[in-house]
């Protein structure tokens, strides 16, 4: 028989107004004027009586160490509408076919099973759950199971703001949104989609119907995001906010390694820093975050220590995968199918007899970080766990944010500083993009970097042998007059409107002279102001976007391709630009090009300028370029 674990048990009789206890607690009723002492007392009597005479936590969800399991998290899908570089392989994952996935039944099934049991918790994961079709029925029937005291979901708030009034109709009571970073290009970098407003969207949607608080997970990732902690933290100042910074994790396929991870200390100092005055908050029985408080901010933060200081002694929770596999461990790769046994048949005595053994068998704690990234276990995406963004085209599967970096068509319809003002309305948030960090290779200074997803991996981007002398090719129409002048010597933006629709290429280049000094601080990526490279060729590709805003009488050009590549020249004590842009329209793409190649360069200059102001911008000129009437380019 079920038994209501202790904590319900105590929440239900102490919540009663009636002067009888049916309990048989030795109870006294404080009379009107006893003081406050002696009320606390007397109520702390009735709690020690009850601990006592409470029928024990299910012995099937209790492991050899004691852990009692009240916490289940179901993975509604193993699909997705984003492809997060640290949840998703490079490659994509093969889906397990639909036959095999838990139907609506089964999960309620199974979820009915553990609720009996004692789980008075039960939180939905993904994949992305809210691309189920059927959530919102999911939810309203786990609501009806009596004992379940709460129903979460982890969403990457893509779809939240659409379907959160309904879900909170049916009782969703819970809600963790996955977010990484609050520059938008870097949201779409990261995740390979676009859909940064969206979440923003959803997570206003949250508050403004009541959750308290939101959970803001955030998974920090050294070169990627470590410089937006203060952001994140800034933000629980007017916002009901939980912002949960999340050591990164070890799983299959995401390329993990000890440099990558930022641990709790670090991360807890770099707030201290700025904040002396942070708080400890008290830790909630079987909690995975350490929690802090800013005083006089609405919200909080917290860390979650998975890596550096487990909390497998405290762990309460219990997995069941999307086709139906329990998992006792998030890092463990032993999995046990209630799927196949729900279909052969099983009585729910079996399937308590099979989930008994399982939990039994569950180790003291987790292997440790340097084993777990050895081990062979699912990727994230197909465990559940941190998700995130708008059903845009795939990105390319070979694109990797760690061998290096690639930002393709990064598209924005206005500056990071307007859209984060836009989105955020006074709150505390960073107004230009932060740096990013990048180091590649291990025992090596040399240094690449390509925004390309197709680039030679044996070829570098601005090695001479791909720099080989060009000629001029194709007529070569040119014009003695300048075509940006009227008959009158006026400025004048040529007409382009009778003009075909043709491909367009053009390839530009730029050099910078650092010197030695900043050439090697740049090499070993020691600048106090981040990794230059990376700031400099997000700076291009946003460049080539904006031309048309920086340069008066230039047309806008939908841009279907940008690449800015960079490769450091030790003979030089140089930095080699190559930037390239691409697009089908009825002007050419050499003006983004140069631009892109300019802002690079000068990008450059700014972040290595308080090492030495000896640098020098040269060779910023036209390679190639193809398409128009005016025939094909290329520079001998």
């Amino acid at each position: 028989m079920a038994v209501r674990p202790l904590s319900r048990m105590l929440r239900w009789l102490l919540g009663s107004s009636a002067r009888s206890c049916s309990s048989g607690a030795p109870v006294t009723q404080p009379r009107p004027r006893e003081s406050a002492q002696a009320a606390s007392e007397e109520l702390s009597r009735r709690r020690q009586f009850l601990r006592g005479q409470a029928a024990p936590f299910s012995a099937i969800l209790t492991d050899s160490f004691g852990r009692q399991h009240s916490y289940l998290r179901i993975s509604l899908t193993e699909k997705c509408n984003l492809r997060c570089q640290y949840c998703m392989p490079e490659e994509g994952v093969q889906l397990t076919p639909k036959a095999n996935l838990l139907t609506t039944e089964e999960i309620l099934t199974l979820a009915r099973l553990f609720v009996k049991e004692g789980v008075d918790k039960i939180r939905l994961t993904g994949g992305e759950p809210l691309i189920r079709p059927d959530v919102v029925d999911i939810v309203a029937q786990l609501q009806q199971l009596e004992g379940l005291r709460t129903i979460g979901v982890t969403t990457n708030g893509i779809n939240l703001a659409r379907m959160l009034p309904q879900l909170q109709k049916v009782g969703l009571s819970a809600i963790n949104i996955s977010l990484d970073t609050l520059v938008p290009a870097k949201f779409e970098f990261i995740v390979r989609r676009k859909g940064f407003h969206r979440v923003m969207e959803g997570i206003h949607k949250a508050i403004e119907l009541g959750y308290n608080p939101v959970k803001v997970n955030c998974v920090v990732m050294r070169g990627l995001n470590e410089d937006e902690l203060l952001d994140f933290a800034a933000l629980t100042e007017g916002l009901p906010l939980d912002v949960r910074f999340i050591e990164y994790m070890p799983f299959d396929g995401n390329k993990w390694n000890f440099k990558k991870m930022v641990s709790y200390k670090e991360m807890l100092d770099t707030v201290r820093q700025q904040w002396p005055e942070l708080e400890k908050l008290p830790e909630e029985e079987s909690s995975t975050a350490k929690a802090f408080k800013i005083p006089g901010f609405q919200g909080q933060i917290s860390f979650i220590t998975s890596m550096s200081e487990h909390f497998c002694g405290t762990c309460n929770r219990l997995r069941i995968t999307a086709d139906g596999n329990l998992k006792v461990c998030l890092f463990g790769n032993s999995e046990v199918s209630l799927r196949d046994h729900l279909r052969a048949g099983a009585s729910e005595q079996e399937l308590l007899r099979i989930i008994g053994a399982a939990v039994g068998r569950k180790k003291r704690q987790h292997a440790g970080m340097f084993s777990i990234s050895q081990m062979k276990n699912r990727p994230m995406i197909l465990i559940e766990l941190f998700l995130m963004f708008r059903d845009s085209p795939p990105a390319n599967p070979s694109i990797s944010s760690w061998d290096a970096l690639h930002v393709e068509g990064l598209r924005s319809r206005m500056s990071f500083s307007s859209q984060m003002a836009t989105l955020w309305k006074g709150y505390r948030v960073p107004q230009t993009p932060p740096l990013a960090q990048q180091q590649l290779g291990s025992g090596s200074f040399q240094r690449y970097y390509t925004s390309h997803a197709d680039s030679d991996a044996n070829s570098k981007c601005l090695s001479p042998g791909s720099w080989a002398s060009a000629a001029p090719s194709g007529p070569q129409l040119t014009s003695e007059q300048l075509t940006h002048v009227d008959s009158e010597g006026r400025a004048a933006m040529v007409d382009v409107g009778r003009k075909p629709d043709t491909e367009r290429v053009a390839v530009a280049s730029a050099v910078v002279l650092l010197g030695p000094v900043a050439f090697k601080l740049v090499q070993q990526n020691q600048l106090k102001k981040g990794d230059a490279l990376v700031v400099a060729q997000l700076a291009g590709v946003q460049a080539a976007k904006l031309t048309s805003q920086l340069i008066p009488l230039c047309h806008h050009v939908a841009l279907s391709h940008v690449q800015v590549q960079l490769e450091l020249d030790s003979t030089r004590h140089a930095v080699e630009i190559r930037a390239s842009c691409r697009a089908r329209g009825p002007t050419g793409v050499e003006m983004e090009a140069l631009t892109s190649a300019a802002v690079a360069a000068l990008t450059l200059y700014d972040m290595c300028k308080a090492v030495s102001r000896d640098i020098v911008l040269e060779e910023i000129k036209l390679i190639s370029k193809t398409g128009g009437q005016r025939g094909d380019f290329h520079r001998a």
